[in-house]
């Protein structure tokens, strides 16, 4: 921690919006983490279970509470939406998902891309000190003081490396938790896609088995109803 302090005393007038970059990018990774792991997320396979056991039940209401009982979580949002036209045409089910769907991925991707600009212009302010403690070195060397040489050099040659030291050391970090938040996100988004086409074709399948009279749908259903393939988990 001493030599931290140390180096931001020396490394001259750079390190502040190195400072600024390093808090900044803190501050939105933490929040992103936070909403996209804990508030976003849910276990995708678990929940689809639960709500497709209460569809073929014929519990649409059941499966309703189940979402508003994660009423910030991306992928109940968007079941719920289709959920709630459970009784419509196959369009407007797809039609509400999408819809759905174009309000949850703004809220998941918000910030996000400001990680790696952040991490960009860290490194670059680190670089632009280098630059600045080098001429201040190759000024002592030409025009300072044989006195005063050593130490203006040393000055320099400290503002140099320190703000390219500091510059990459909160860079690194940026970039790397980007990547792991990033990650998580898409994940998020591409179990959206997939379980929403499965409730779809959950929705139609169970509304077409109730349709059809008893004993006059394929073989190899309950009642004459067509078979419904299950969520992954049931």
């Amino acid at each position: 921690m001493q030599f931290l302090l140390e180096g931001f005393e020396k490394g001259g007038i750079f390190m502040w919006p190195i400072a600024l970059c390093a808090l900044v990018g803190a501050t939105i990774a933490v929040e992103r983490a936070f909403f996209i792991f804990l508030r976003a997320a849910v276990h995708g396979q678990v929940f689809m279970a639960a709500v497709q056991r209460q569809v073929l039940d014929g519990n649409v209401d059941g499966a309703i509470r189940l979402c508003n009982a994660e009423p910030a979580a991306a992928l109940p949002r968007v079941a719920k939406s289709a959920l709630l036209r459970a009784d419509r045409p196959d369009p407007e089910i797809r039609d509400a998902i999408e819809e759905a769907s174009l309000e949850v991925y703004p809220e998941v991707n918000r910030r996000l891309g400001y990680l790696p600009m952040i991490a960009n212009v860290s490194t670059l302010l680190g670089l632009l000190g280098t630059i600045q403690g080098l001429i201040l070195a190759f000024h002592a060397v030409g025009e300072a003081t044989a006195e005063a040489r050593s130490t203006a050099l040393s000055s320099g040659i400290a503002v140099a490396m320190y703000t390219t030291f500091f510059g990459l050391l909160v860079s690194i970090p940026i970039l790397v938790v980007h990547s792991v938040i990033a990650a998580r996100a898409n994940l998020l988004l591409d179990e959206i896609d997939h379980y929403g086409l499965r409730l779809v074709n959950l929705l139609n399948a169970v509304r077409n088995s109730t349709a059809q009279p008893q004993g006059g749908g394929p073989a190899g259903a309950p009642g004459g109803g067509p078979s419904v393939l299950p969520f992954p988990g049931r």
